[in-house]
């Protein structure tokens, strides 16, 4: 036997093995869609009895396999069942000989057979026939199962005869010596009349007897046999047939110990059945059953307790079975399915470490050469059977080399598309996910050197696959969340990897989705640079909006009452913490600044790099950054424009780096420092520039309080002079200015001034608003000076130091705030230069309030 089956489990030894197969040309579909509704009639209640026979399908079985059926009686197959297609009745005779040579391959070991021909209709199909079953089309077969259930009771009288005839001891007659093939030779010549060798008869038959007694759903029976024939065995040093019947031992006492399986889901099935199964062993005695099937002898169940090995025991006889089996070159199959079976026991009785002892044995187990798809197979079945003791690295390593034989060299198509889903299989074993966000919690599990070795598996394997996208999506992975384990070179190496593949095929944010449904999550680089804080900053001084202060008064309704909760006091504590007190202007540029860290070892380019927000319409105006190599903190301002009022939230920002577009939010930024990051947007307020027509003063008389704006423009005048201050009001914005107000302010002279110091008169000018945006007005001012000089002696000395200085020409609206002006400033007019006029910008707003 060459094909060892790593789904055998220790409850196998009761089935009964049935083949079903197609002849001639079938479409797959339908083969398999047949197959499903004949391998779910898998117990069947025998009629007039408490016996359950279990049996086991399948559609592919090495004919070289059944020759070890008087070996182990659950590896022979005992039905064949056939399908095929026939729609004339001209093929039928040729049809019926292919189902003749097809008996021929299991002919030996058969109790019976069916063929089940779909497609033909007529006189053909109206005979009755046994074995022949037909039916119109895949679709019109309503009694395949009963056809099943029928079949299976074939085969029970068929067991139950031979099971009668061999436990029958025929005093006289020989006992024939069974073997398996390799023994054969082994015994040519030998004295067929010594004691030892009938000693060996005896006792194998008495194992064979065990087996078609546990086949027939005799537990009890096939336990007692089972231990006569480990006593004769030993006697005689038959170590294979002992192996044998100490792992029939172990079957008997599994099946009666764990009804519900050993072999995962397919044991699951048989949970229901087999708890009836049990319980009808446990009541059944041959000669002893009643006419209901109900078992009379209560003594059944002392026989039982004492034949049947505990769980602890069963182990130990597993061991010993084995030990046996590595004697045989040629029984290695044998020995790895025993390590199996095993091992899925020890699953079930959560001894984890003796398991992996087995599992360690069987992976030493030398077999003939196999082939590649073998090797996939044993390997997969080493990882699921790790993956059940909790082995979990163990299973990642074995599943990890069946990914690589897929694409061993040997295979002139490697299968890269399995290989890849093998390798994704691995990921949780070595403590790997291929989300990011499970990476950001600042503390690495697993071994880093081990997990960037089977991302550049994944890599490599995307690649070979056609799948650009993947290559991309596992390379930004790795130099995301393994950037702190990779030397200098190995990120150079990355990179550069990183932008040839993103030259054919861009890192997006979208997610991918792989055929077997599962989703790769996107990948931003939070890293490429390192973000540590982030700041709104304040409008620039000739763009913020205050509040009129003249007008406050009007403004002001009804105060609402303080209530005090010291529920929610500590929630409005940090909402205050967060609250920014400046305010945004609506189609003003707005700034935040970052500071930035590069980790790499060689200038960092980050392209197209932007803000995200939401709660107001913005527009991001990207930056391209160049950052030297391990930068400090460096600071990066990115800036953008609101098109609409309201709250704005600045919730992270965008980048581009090698070829990789990422959205970086700031909730997913561990360590990130922020004052604040919602601020509220206004509406548009009006730009107003100021041009005078006196020189720029050469010092400030009075400081800027800094909630007002002001120009210092220097006249010298003598006592009773009058001068004209024209003042040139142009709206450079796009709102019409609609109201102004004119104040004046006298600083504290050494002598009293008479009359009228400034004058104007506005009703010229209030005649031109609103002053719609590119328009201008005058505003005409007329300084008189009027002095009383006497007894003053030191005044002429003060006054020809300075003069007197106009200062301070803050304007004020009912409806408008008066804003600080921008910094930039517009050019003066050719003809104004000589007057040296001072430009300034004024905003004004809407007060709140009515």
């Amino acid at each position: 036997m060459s094909v060892p089956d790593y789904m055998q489990c220790a409850e196998d030894h009761q089935t009964l093995l049935v083949v079903v197969q197609p002849i001639g040309i079938v479409p797959e579909e339908s083969f398999f869609r047949i197959y499903k509704r004949i391998s779910a009639v898998s117990q069947v209640n025998v009629r007039d009895s408490q016996r359950v026979l279990y049996i086991r399908y399948r559609h592919h079985y090495p004919p070289e396999n059944n020759e070890w059926g008087d070996f182990q009686t659950h590896r022979k197959v005992v039905g064949l069942i056939t399908i095929t297609d026939c729609s004339s009745a001209k093929d039928w005779p040729q049809t019926f000989e292919k189902f003749h040579l097809h008996k021929e391959l299991y002919g030996a070991t058969l109790y019976d057979s069916r063929l089940f021909v779909f497609g033909l209709q007529g006189e053909i199909a109206e005979q009755p026939r046994t074995d022949v079953a037909f039916y119109p089309s895949y679709d019109e077969c309503e009694t395949v199962e009963k056809r099943i259930e029928d079949f299976i009771e074939s085969l029970f009288i068929v067991l139950e005869s031979k099971r009668l005839d061999r436990a029958t001891d025929k005093s006289g007659d020989k006992i024939p010596l069974l073997c398996v093939p390799f023994e054969k030779k082994d015994f040519v010549g030998l004295d067929t009349d010594s004691r030892h060798y009938k000693k060996r008869c005896q006792g194998r038959m008495r194992k064979h007897v065990g087996d078609l007694c546990l086949q027939a759903g005799m537990l009890q029976d096939s336990l007692v046999h089972y231990h006569m024939a480990v006593e004769l065995l030993r006697s005689v040093n038959d170590f294979l047939w002992l192996g044998a019947a100490l792992e029939g031992l172990c079957s008997a006492s599994v099946i009666y110990h764990y009804p519900g399986g050993t072999g995962g889901k397919v044991g699951s099935r048989r949970a229901q059945g087999g708890s009836l199964s049990a319980e009808a062993g446990n009541r059944h005695r041959p000669g002893a059953l009643t006419s209901n099937g109900i078992n009379a002898d209560t003594s059944a169940e002392i026989g039982r307790a004492k034949n049947c090995l505990s769980p602890e025991d069963i182990i130990d006889k597993y061991k010993e079975a084995i030990s046996y089996y590595g004697k045989y070159k040629n029984a290695g199959v044998i020995e790895l399915e025993a390590c199996v079976k095993a091992v899925r026991v020890l699953a079930i009785q959560k001894r984890s470490m003796e398991a992996s002892e087995f599992l360690q044995n069987a992976v030493y187990i030398n077999l003939r050469q196999l082939s590649e798809e073998e090797k996939i197979q044993r390997y997969s079945i080493l990882s699921e059977l790790y993956e059940r003791i909790g082995f979990h690295r163990k299973s990642a390593f074995f599943k990890r080399i069946a990914a690589m034989q897929c694409a061993a060299p040997s295979i002139p198509e490697p299968g890269w598309r399995a290989c890849y889903k093998l390798l994704l299989e691995t990921l949780p074993g070595y403590s790997l996910s291929l989300d990011p966000k499970d990476f950001s919690k600042g503390t690495h599990r697993g071994w880093a050197a081990v997990q960037m070795r089977l991302l550049h598996e994944l890599v490599y394997a995307s690649r070979r696959m056609g799948n650009p996208a993947l290559c991309v999506r596992h390379l930004s992975f790795l130099l995301q969340t393994m950037l702190d384990f990779l030397s200098d070179q190995e990120k150079k190496d990355v990179t550069q990897s990183l932008e040839s593949y993103t030259a054919k095929c861009p890192g997006t944010m979208e997610y991918i989705t792989l055929p077997d449904g599962l989703k790769l999550p996107p990948v931003p680089f939070t890293k490429l640079p390192i973000v540590r804080s982030v700041k709104l900053l304040n409008l620039p001084t000739s763009l913020r909006p205050h509040k009129v202060k003249s007008l406050l008064g009007q403004n002001v309704s009804t105060k609402s009452p303080f209530i005090y909760s010291p529920i929610i006091a500590h929630s409005r504590g940090e909402e205050r913490s967060k609250k920014i007190e400046f305010q945004w202007v609506q189609g003003d540029v707005c700034e935040v600044q970052l500071m930035v860290y590069n980790p790499m070892p060689f200038e960092l380019r980050v392209e197209n790099m932007g803000l995200l927000t939401t709660g107001v319409e913005f527009e991001s105006l990207p930056a391209a950054l160049s950052l030297p190599a391990e930068s400090g903190l460096y600071p990066v301002t990115l800036v953008g424009v609101p098109q609409t009022t309201g709250q704005i939230t600045v919730n992270g920002y965008h980048t581009s780096v090698f070829g990789v577009f990422s959205d970086c939010l700031l909730d997913n930024l561990p360590g990130v420092k922020t004052s604040g990051c919602t601020v509220e947007v206004i509406p548009a307020l009006p730009r107003l520039q100021i041009s005078t027509s006196l020189p720029r003063s050469a010092h400030t008389l009075q400081p800027s309080s800094g909630d007002e704006i002001s120009t210092n423009v220097s006249v010298q005048l003598y006592n009773g002079e009058t001068q004209q201050l024209i003042i040139k009001l142009e709206n450079i914005g796009a709102e019409p200015l609609e109201k102004l107000e004119v104040t004046a302010k006298t600083v504290n002279t050494k002598e009293k001034l008479y009359g009228d110091f400034l004058t104007w008169k506005l009703e010229d000018t209030l005649s031109q608003f609103p002053l719609k945006p590119g328009k201008i007005a005058t505003l005409t001012v007329n300084i008189k000076v009027k002095l009383d000089f006497s007894c003053q002696e030191n005044l002429l000395q003060d006054l020809s130091d300075d003069g007197i200085s106009v200062s301070g020409l803050p304007l004020y609206s009912p409806f408008r705030q008066v804003v600080k002006p921008r910094v930039e400033t517009k050019p003066i007019n050719p003809q104004e230069s000589s007057k040296a006029g001072d430009f300034s910008h004024v905003k004004l707003r809407e007060p709140k309030g009515k």
